[in-house]
């Protein structure tokens, strides 16, 4: 073939190629999208393996040697030392990647995720009550906007990124791809979901969670053994559960706000406040003997599921966690959320009628869908663990629980885009930490 022909092929191709994604201008954005998916949810998957194994070293040694939680002040100390000449920048965590989406500024420094690490694998090792999401989440948001500049991202493709984010840092280390989308939609504009983003999300999410257990780290499988018909007594029983889920929710959400503001107000120097903190929870600990309100509290988590655990059990993790997050640990609030609902629901089978395994269940979600706003995600999450059984009672609980909660929430920068009830629509377009 003469190189005049060749040339000729070659700009036909050129021109079918030009016409096809001018025809089905999807398949360019679906392409790019696919190939940062895969770097995401690769670079998250692997830091999310990463967190959660040392997470479960740190908690293993500390179970093993319970002399360790008499530094739990001086651990606290040093986390405050960190922000407070390092970290002023990052310390807002999850409420500065839900600011970033609503008004994108600078890029998330980088040293958010070492700081975050550090600080949450401190506050486990040594006693602290507290979780791992908001870690996994703030992780990924770091990594995530350090490809902003290289991939010449517009603004609002830097909004979807960081949702991309937060999708792959939460199905990663909860296994729980689904929801993880759905939850990085849901969670930063209350009421609304960013369809724009559903690609990126899901892509992000199923890759950072396959990566994840590519590198052999595992997830605690939780069960219901039975659940019931459903029936129109059932579902008041579901509902009267919701009803006391989100007055849960509403509860600690807004204990911790106080909490936390009169830790800021009697203690002018950050850092002295994580060392008080902690020698508060040493007293608690030490008094109690007994850490199974500490840590994440998985093993009692699961507990929940096959027995009816005590009336106080979610009360005593519920102040623990508030006390520790509000003194200045680091650590998620979704897995002590987790262990409030779950213990909550376990403890209500004593007055309804419904299999313990499922009030626990039911519990485990709403409770966190009524602190964080998520109805759909918390829905979905339900059925990815325990199975699509269960969808109509978690979803009647989780909804319920996301209306009784009200105008609260656990991220301050949470934007109310759709007020959940009229008598709430003076508050459309603020955030709720100006509620």
């Amino acid at each position: 073939m003469s190189l005049k022909k060749e040339k000729s092929v070659s700009k036909k191709i050129n021109l079918n190629i030009l016409v096809f994604f001018r025809k089905y201008p999807a398949v360019p954005y679906i392409l790019k999208w696919l190939f940062i998916s895969l770097i995401v949810g690769g670079l998250i998957g692997t830091a999310s393996a990463g967190f959660l194994q040392s997470l479960e070293w740190v908690t293993n040694f500390r179970e093993n040697h319970l002399w360790i939680i008499g530094f739990l002040p001086i651990a606290g100390l040093l986390i405050g030392l960190l922000y407070y000449y390092w970290g002023k920048d990052v310390e807002a965590g999850n409420n500065l990647l839900i600011d970033t989406i609503h008004e994108p500024k600078q890029t998330i420094p980088f040293k958010m995720m070492p700081f975050v690490y550090l600080g949450t694998m401190a506050t486990h090792l040594f006693g602290g009550s507290a979780g791992r999401e908001g870690t996994a989440l703030q992780m990924a948001g770091a990594i995530a906007d350090q490809l902003t500049k290289p991939f010449k991202l517009t603004p609002e493709e830097r909004k979807i990124l960081i949702i991309a984010a937060i999708a792959a840092g939460f199905g990663s280390v909860f296994g729980t791809p689904l929801a993880g989308a759905i939850f990085g939609m849901e969670v930063f504009l209350i009421g609304k979901l960013k369809y724009n983003s559903i690609f990126p999300a899901f892509a992000s999410a199923i890759i950072a969670d396959l990566v994840t257990k590519l590198w052999n780290t595992h997830h605690t499988v939780y069960h219901i053994n039975f659940v019931p018909n459903v029936s129109f007594l059932n579902l008041i029983y579901a509902i009267v559960a919701g009803i006391i889920f989100g007055l849960c929710a509403a509860t600690f959400s807004k204990t911790l706000q106080f909490v936390g503001a009169f830790f800021k107000s009697k203690i002018k120097y950050p850092p002295l406040r994580p060392l008080i903190g902690g020698l508060i929870l040493v007293v608690i600990i030490y008094s109690s003997g007994t850490t199974k309100y500490i840590g994440l509290g998985i093993p009692t988590i699961v507990e929940s599921f096959n027995h009816q655990l005590p009336t106080y059990s979610f009360a005593i993790k519920m102040a623990l966690t508030i006390l520790t997050l509000a003194a200045g640990f680091k650590g998620g609030e979704v897995t002590p959320l987790f262990f409030i609902g779950a213990t909550l629901g376990s403890a209500l089978s004593l007055f309804l009628p419904l299999p313990v395994g499922l009030l626990a269940g039911m519990g485990f979600v709403a409770v966190f869908a009524g602190a964080t706003n998520t109805p759909l995600a918390c829905t979905i999450m339900a059925m990815e663990l325990f199975g699509s059984e269960c969808g109509v009672y978690v979803a009647i609980a989780c909804t319920i629980s996301y209306l009784l909660s009200g105008p609260t929430g656990i991220y301050g920068k949470q934007v109310i885009g759709e007020a959940k009830h009229s008598r709430f629509k003076n508050y459309l377009n603020k955030r709720i930490g100006e509620i």
